[in-house]
């Protein structure tokens, strides 16, 4: 039972254990950035419990087609534990995108990750194009890594203005429907300029991943995109272990919004798309 205490943090990273000791060191370098944990499941679950954070979701990342079977074992075992959901890995390039969909569907993922970026393919690509479409059709949810990527700071692969043309490509124009499209980041981290002129209004959730303490200088705004926008389609998130679980709660209870606001945007609208 979800009450108006709970908090749902929708976007989190964790690794096997053996592989987090060689991939966080490996992320921080090329990405010049600090970690706030080591990217465990056991570290995510003690951040979780020092910051209030009742259920977390796991996004995983395929950087290779070959990962698709390695990395929604893991994912699936994620999602045996108690208070944490897990969304299904897939990489552009893997043959048979329905076939592999409807194999996620089965086990139980309520949606994919896709990071244009660390995947190398524009989300216009016709690849990107073809994941996102059948996963709406399938009624799961698909959550893409928005804006700016320190570690690909020359090379935007998911701007605001080509989100918003594959939104249009996705629902030819009828925007009355239900989102099935999370772009992370708040639309796109340090391009909130474009999130507001292309992606404000339109049928898809943003969440709140590391633009809190990323971009603390541009709160008012911030606050002017999720009014604007609808707090119903916002999902607060973190973005560990590449931010403070704590340091992001106390941000977010801070913001300039409702009591009815930050109850959809802590847990509400998480809960609905978790069907809990």
């Amino acid at each position: 039972m979800l009450d108006n205490n709970t908090i749902i943090d929708f976007h989190t990273h964790v690794f096997p254990d053996e592989i987090a000791e060689k991939t966080i060191p490996y992320l921080m370098e090329k990405g010049n950035i600090p970690s706030f944990g080591n990217g465990t499941l056991s570290d995510l679950k003690e951040k979780m419990k020092e910051s209030s954070t009742d259920k977390a979701v796991v996004l995983p990342v395929c950087t290779k087609p070959s990962q698709f079977e390695s990395i929604n074992k893991f994912a699936r075992i994620l999602n045996e534990e108690e208070n944490i959901f897990s969304f299904g890995g897939i990489h552009p390039d893997n043959n048979n995108i329905k076939e592999k969909l409807l194999y996620l569907k089965s086990q139980g993922f309520k949606g994919i990750k896709l990071h244009p970026d660390y995947q190398e393919a524009y989300i216009n690509d016709e690849r990107n194009y073809n994941i996102v479409k059948t996963a709406v059709e399938l009624d799961m949810y698909v959550t893409i890594h928005a804006g700016l990527d320190v570690a690909f700071p020359d090379d935007i692969h998911c701007p605001p203005k080509e989100s918003a043309k594959l939104i249009e490509r996705i629902y030819n124009g009828d925007y009355n429907v239900e989102p099935r499209i999370i772009l992370a980041h708040l639309g796109g981290i340090d391009m909130f300029d474009d999130v507001e002129k292309y992606l404000v209004g339109l049928p898809v959730y943003f969440d709140l991943a590391v633009i809190l303490t990323f971009s603390s200088d541009k709160t008012e705004q911030i606050e002017r995109i999720i009014k604007n926008h609808g707090a119903d389609k916002i999902l607060y998130a973190s973005d560990y272990p590449w931010s403070s679980l704590k340091e992001n709660v106390n941000i977010a209870k801070a913001l300039n919004l409702s009591d009815r606001e930050k109850e959809l945007v802590f847990y509400k609208n998480a809960g609905k798309i978790l069907g809990i």
